[in-house]
């Protein structure tokens, strides 16, 4: 599976939602994200897709985005 279908299935679960066509829709302004959907996405990104993001280090504007957030998990892997 690829990054950006792991994260896709990831989002979807997390917020009910089929995410795969707003791929650079703001999660957050949307009302798909929140802090504490954060937090989860952080813990099933790592376990996932292998990677350790410190949640000290989460910038929420650098995470809104299905774009965003494959783009920053590519990054660590």
């Amino acid at each position: 599976m690829t990054t950006q279908a792991t994260v896709i299935e990831i989002l979807n679960d997390l917020t009910g939602n089929d995410v795969s066509q707003k791929l650079d829709d703001n999660l957050f302004d949307t009302g798909l994200l929140d802090s504490m959907a954060s937090v989860q996405l952080v813990i099933e990104l790592e376990e996932r897709c292998g990677v350790s993001i410190p949640i000290s280090e989460f910038d929420r504007s650098e995470w809104d985005t299905v774009n965003k957030i494959v783009a920053k998990v590519t990054a660590l892997q």
